[in-house]
């Protein structure tokens, strides 16, 4: 059995790859993952989750090219 992880992807990238990496991880569209951080972004007057994303960035590593 495979183990999951969490990356930020190489392929489903918009921005940087964070969107596009929690969606292979629950196997679900990046696009949903995109509306609702969008939409969480402006509700909440872009810090809290745009701070989140940068977080994330910083601490979710990038998807290895042989995967």
């Amino acid at each position: 059995m495979e183990e999951k992880k969490l990356y930020r992807s190489r392929a489903n990238r918009t921005f940087l790859g964070i969107c596009g990496g929690l969606a292979e991880y629950f196997g679900k569209d990046a696009t949903l993952f995109r509306l609702i951080f969008l939409l969480l972004l402006v509700c909440t007057g872009f810090v809290p989750f745009g701070l989140a994303y940068l977080l994330a960035y910083f601490i979710m590593p990038l998807e290895p090219e042989n995967k």
